[in-house]
């Protein structure tokens, strides 16, 4: 395949991810594992294409782009202020517990690191469309999960910058550790500057101008160079791309160049989850079965751990918290984006934990109503038989 056109490879290949997701739809599999699972299939055809790489990278640019839209400064300082209880337990659970696993389990500082954040973040476009199509989205529960979605969305771009700033061979001490977060504190503070004074003023020009054909070239273009000069700073694309969507949220018109944009990114995402599978090689077979099965197990533990406490600091009902974590557990473009920056062994590890988690949170997520409500009568028997043995 590498010999063929590019013009003509893009449309195979493009036509062949319209059969995926129509099929996805179809089997109700959520289509990032389809798409994972045939760059798996042809990884011996197509994996060194460099046009490939290259579409997979503007596809995760746009994504995180677009995530960063959704939050302009006062929804971040808000999302913060109402959700933090809850965040710093997932992160302590799904991040930190799974990269100490991983420490006991002999694996060195960076490749637990990369395993824990693999492992933190709950996939939120495979949350929100299970949310739609099982009509949840007006249930209790699902302000609280698409808060704590929010904030993993915020720390997600900070484990990746730290992850890509490693990989090149830099030693994770104390020393650079302190300096790749000041570079990130300036990179980040730049930005807020910039949307504060800068783009809060172009609320008009962007309003007035926003159906012509010039506004998507300066906002891809913003998006772009933004990501590249994190790059060239040594830091994470990603992080950057979600800083050009953050200020550009500033001009009030988020939601009008987010729909701008979902065409571009569906078009261009699939890519990255392909070329994330073309990666994971299975040579030599799975590696760390032992940590993997720790991890797999510890992924619904965590996440039930996490939407049921959480869920209680913020004031739900038992039923409804154990519904919440209930629904956590599906893994996907985060551990995928996350992994795809590992090491070959890594990225055959977390392809696998990703393609089984996500099962399982789809599986889960399902029968989250039924098992909660089990989970409440087990509370009440358990009441009724304390209250009769004290009477």
């Amino acid at each position: 395949m590498d010999s063929l056109p590019f013009l003509l490879l893009a449309g195979i290949v493009l036509i062949t991810f319209f059969g995926a997701s129509l099929t996805s739809m179809k089997i109700r599999v959520p289509s990032v594992l389809i798409y994972i699972l045939l760059g798996v299939v042809l990884a011996g055809h197509i994996s060194d294409h460099k046009q490939i790489h290259e579409a997979a990278e503007i596809g995760i640019v746009f994504l995180f782009f677009i995530v960063g839209l959704e939050f302009p400064l006062i929804r971040m300082m808000d999302v913060g202020r109402r959700i933090w209880p809850a965040g710093l337990i997932d992160v302590a659970l799904n991040f930190g517990v799974v990269m100490g696993f991983g420490l006991i389990l002999g694996l060195d500082i960076l490749s637990a690191f990369i395993i824990g954040s693999v492992s933190y973040a709950t996939s939120s476009s495979i949350t929100v469309k299970l949310l739609e199509e099982k009509k949840r989205l007006a249930n209790p529960e699902s302000e609280f999960i698409l808060g704590l979605l929010i904030f993993e969305d915020l720390v997600a771009p900070l484990l990746v910058t730290f992850i890509a700033a490693t990989v090149g061979g830099e030693e994770m001490t104390a020393g650079f550790a302190g300096l790749l977060t000041l570079k990130i504190v300036l990179f980040v503070a730049g930005a807020v500057v910039i949307a504060y004074f800068g783009f809060r003023r172009m609320t008009t020009f962007v309003g007035r101008y926003i159906q012509t054909d010039f506004i998507p070239l300066f906002a891809a273009g913003l998006a772009l160079a933004y990501a590249g000069l994190a790059l060239w700073l040594g830091l994470s694309e990603i992080l950057g791309a979600f800083l050009a969507g953050v200020m550009l949220s500033e001009t009030g018109k988020a939601h009008d160049l987010e729909q701008l944009f979902i065409p571009l990114r569906n078009i261009m995402l699939p890519f990255f989850f392909f070329w994330f599978g073309t990666t994971v090689q299975f040579g030599d077979g799975v590696p760390m079965p032992l940590l993997l099965g720790v991890c797999v197990v510890w992924a619904v533990i965590g996440k039930v751990l996490t939407g049921y406490l959480g869920g209680r600091i913020s004031g739900l009902s038992p039923k409804i918290a154990a519904r919440a974590g209930l629904s956590l557990v599906q893994r996907g473009e985060f551990s995928a984006v996350i992994a795809s920056l590992a090491a070959a062994q890594l990225r055959v590890f977390s392809g696998v934990y990703v393609i089984i988690t996500a099962m399982l949170g789809v599986f889960l997520f399902q029968k989250a109503p039924a098992y909660a409500d089990r989970f409440h009568q087990w509370r009440k028997a358990r009441k009724a038989a304390k209250t009769e043995t004290a009477g």
